[in-house]
């Protein structure tokens, strides 16, 4: 394989096309294995007696945006989301749900050409950020549309103050989840690196 199909877009830090990825066609295939064990991980998580929101989506979403390194890559949370909703059945807030996993997505494009140290604070900004932002617009949605909760100040109150519980185990599952994202792109990238380098090694 020549060198310029794996690397020849790393010096402008261009998205890559269709064509180069089918060279990489490792990359999309962990992705598609991501996207899988996300899928299954919604559906099957509550039985196994894992705490609610603890998802893999948003980790899922930043590796493919990262491996993929293009913009449409940021569609893998719709994708998740889509499939498990198909199955699992749509719940009254589900656009408030849709949506906040679209700016998920958005953060995620941002940070696709990031390398190094930037990578990772991008990944512990995703994790965070996005953990943050999916707790207040759904929570908000909860309490305009669910009617669990009184339409005044209080019980918008209220609906936060009950889905604190689901904030702290989607945080702390993200502050893992996407900085391993990143590692694990970080190690693909230098995987490739290696096998470039390889017959550079024996020819010298």
């Amino acid at each position: 394989m020549d060198a310029r199909d794996l690397l020849s877009t790393e010096p402008g830090r261009r998205d890559l096309t269709v064509r180069e990825l089918s060279r990489r066609w490792w990359r999309p295939a962990i992705v598609v294995l991501v996207l899988t064990a996300a899928v299954l991980w919604r559906l099957v998580a509550p039985e196994l007696g894992a705490p609610p929101n603890l998802e893999i989506a948003t980790a899922a979403t930043f590796l493919a945006v990262l491996l993929l390194r293009n913009r449409w890559a940021a569609v893998v949370p719709f994708a998740v989301v889509a499939v498990s909703d198909a199955l699992l059945g749509n719940t009254q807030i589900m656009w408030f749900t849709w949506s906040a996993w679209a700016v998920v997505g958005v953060g995620a494009i941002v940070a696709r050409h990031l390398r190094g140290p930037s990578r990772y604070a991008a990944a512990f900004g995703v994790g965070v950020g996005g953990s943050l932002w999916f707790f207040a617009w759904t929570n908000f949605g909860v309490w305009l549309i669910d009617g669990m909760y009184p339409a005044t100040l209080d019980g918008l109150l209220a609906s936060y103050a009950a889905g604190l519980p689901f904030l702290r185990t989607m945080l702390l599952g993200n502050l893992v989840l996407v900085p391993l994202a990143a590692v694990v792109a970080s190690l693909v990238e230098r995987a490739e690196v290696a096998v470039v380098a390889a017959p550079t090694a024996v020819e010298g």
